[in-house]
């Protein structure tokens, strides 16, 4: 099941052991260790803010085939997405936009190519994820733009030896063929490779179109590989090398357009070093992202196509001193980032550096923990800009404990919003301001019975939204600061077993409104229920999942829309099994929206409807 913040262990002092790479602990007694918070290896039931970790046991139990099943099970997570597998997907953690959530892929910012500033990590190949950590809340003091809403953090490294092929169907002409291996070499020397291919033939994502040419499926295709070796050169020091890239194919419907091809590749290096309480880790890293759009009978490169070019390199250094009942961090971000658009007549070009430097601490006194971060980062185009944290936990009885937390955060204008975008009549603007937000939570947790539950409450105001202004008639237009909204919201999570049944609930209430007349942002349900429910009987694992979300609205009025347009609400129920038919052999099942629901995450795009998945699995001793 999904690890939750626990009060049965107290802060202890762990070595740093390498930012978003280090795996939860395992054997009964130890407890898991997370690194996506304070950017430090320490227990999770030290973090003082709202945090869930899925393992690779979770993702397979679950048979998720996308981030999106993943990501859309856990607390405060609103998704839209414009139909299928592989079609563009938002996120929006806690009521903020889809932008203000930072996404890491083994601790490293993943690049964003296009205008709208938001990291496409829907397109990341489920196969090469070993671990995802789940952070609410702003953390910009920690990590610099971005972080206003929350983090996630993908990691595919593993931290045990396996080797395993796997294939699968499903409905839509579904295939996966996916392997992975990873081995030691002598004491000193670990290898990693792992390999993938998808496939669907899809479905009409948006049924109500008259064009004939966008009757038909739209499909989607996918290669992924992945590499890496580590080395542990001495007692203190260790060194890894690993590099990644998948290919994806899209089909869609469009006007000017109805495929698009992905190509992305990255490449980080990194060196650890631990001696007694003090630990140091430089990372460099380098990202290639390739987004081309075009009309299918006439090919990537004819009139009317779009590229993309983005590359993005990255430097970050961390060091971490560890002394009783707490720690101390600080180190140094740098991030460059280049992109090139263009289409068959016209292209812009665009470069921007960051530099970020931050400081985080905590410290346990008796009961209480106390947790502080500050971060001053200095942007090529708008100078400096400072984030602060602060945050409080306090144990007031055994095995309950109450949270106090304020948090500032921002989200930097993308290079399009910033110096324009002159093939889709995009005017720059250098005087954009980044937007910002001031965030207060009160968390209340605990352990009543069987029963182990986190309740907590956050206002959140986000001012200098950026907002999209044209002229009517002659389309010119270009990106200003025109909006403030503030976001309001419980949340309530508990799980707890009953025999050989684990569950696990989720309620939710959020109020998120722009200020200016007070209307409900769109894509945002009031109301969400999650329940999970989870048992193994003579060999057969189950899981059922149920969600609920509530009417919300599919748009904001503006200068295009007078009114809002409704989304109902739905539910859905997804159930899955797995077997083990030998030590090595799995066979696992799932129908995902079993009652086959019709509804809608994007006004327009139809949902799949229920489907069915079948895969085997073949570990190898």
């Amino acid at each position: 099941m999904i690890k939750k913040i626990s009060l049965l262990s107290a802060l202890s002092a762990t070595a740093f052991s390498g930012w978003a790479q280090e795996p939860a602990a395992t054997g009964e007694d130890s407890e898991p260790m997370v690194v996506t918070a304070n950017r430090v290896s320490q227990p999770i039931s030290s973090v003082l803010a709202p945090m869930d970790v899925v393992t690779k046991e979770d993702i397979d139990r679950w048979q998720a085939k996308s981030l999106s099943d993943v990501m859309r099970r856990l607390p405060g997570v609103d998704i839209a997405q414009n139909g299928g597998r592989g079609q563009s997907a938002s996120i929006y953690i806690r009521g903020t936009e889809s932008r203000h959530t930072l996404v890491l892929i083994d601790g490293v910012r993943l690049a964003k190519p296009g205008v709208m500033g938001v990291a496409d990590y829907n397109q990341i190949p489920i196969s090469i994820v070993q671990r995802i950590e789940y952070v609410r809340g702003a953390r910009s003091a920690v990590y610099g733009a971005d972080a206003i809403g929350g983090v996630i953090n993908i990691i595919t490294r593993s931290d045990e030896d396996y080797a395993k092929l796997e294939a699968g169907i499903g409905s839509d002409s579904y295939q996966l063929y996916d392997g992975a291996v990873r081995q030691h070499l002598g004491d000193s020397t670990v290898v990693s490779l792992a390999s993938a291919y998808e496939s669907t033939n899809g479905y009409n994502i948006q049924p109500s179109l008259t064009n004939p040419l966008d009757r038909d499926r739209d499909g989607f295709r996918s290669k992924s590989f992945w590499g890496s070796i580590e080395q542990q050169f001495t007692s203190q020091l260790s060194g890894f090398a690993r590099g990644r890239g998948y290919t994806n194919n899209a089909e869609y419907d469009g006007r000017y357009g109805d495929e698009r091809q992905l190509y992305n590749t990255d490449y980080d290096i990194g060196l650890n070093f631990a001696e007694g309480a003090f630990s140091s880790q430089i990372i460099g890293s380098y990202q290639k992202y390739k987004d081309y759009n075009y009309d299918s009978a006439k090919g990537r490169y004819a009139s009317g196509a779009s590229l993309d070019n983005m590359a993005q390199r990255n430097l970050q250094w961390g060091n971490t001193y560890q002394f009783e009942h707490g720690m101390v961090s600080g180190g140094v971000d740098w991030l460059q980032e280049r992109l090139v658009s263009s289409d068959s007549t016209q292209s812009d070009s665009y470069k921007r550096d960051n530099t970020g430097v931050y400081l985080t601490g905590q410290q346990k006194i008796n009961d209480v923990t106390l947790e502080g971060a500050f971060r001053a980062d200095k942007n090529e185009q708008f100078g400096w800009h400072e984030t602060g944290q602060a945050a409080i936990g306090w144990e007031f009885i055994p095995d309950y404990k109450a949270t106090l937390s304020y948090g500032t955060g921002y989200q930097a204008p993308t290079l399009g919003q910033l110096y324009g975008l002159s093939r889709l009549y995009i005017s720059s603007n250098r005087d954009l301001k980044p937007e910002e937000s001031k965030q207060w939570e009160l968390g209340l947790e605990g352990l009543t019975g069987p029963v182990n539950w986190r309740m907590s409450a956050y206002r959140n105001k986000v001012t200098n939204l950026i907002g999209y202004a044209s002229d009517p008639i002659t389309w010119e237009g270009g990106y200003i600061n025109i909006e403030s909204a503030t976001l309001k919201g419980i949340e309530w999570h508990a799980s707890f077993d009953t025999g050989i049944f684990t569950h696990g609930i989720t309620l939710e209430y959020l109020d998120a409104r722009r200020d200016k007349d007070d209307e409900v942002l769109a894509r945002r349900s009031k109301q969400k229920a999650k329940y999970q429910l989870d048992w193994n009987m003579w060999g057969l694992d189950m899981d059922v999942s149920y969600q609920y979300n509530s009417k919300r609205y599919d748009n904001n009025t503006s200068e295009y829309s007078s009114t809002q347009r409704r989304l109902p609400s739905y539910s859905t129920v997804d159930i899955s099994a797995s077997y083990p038919i030998t030590t090595d052999l799995t066979v696992r099942g799932r129908i995902a929206n079993l009652l086959d629901k019709d509804y809608e995450t994007a006004y327009g795009y139809q949902t799949a409807g229920r489907e069915y998945f079948l895969t085997a699995s073949y570990s190898f001793k």
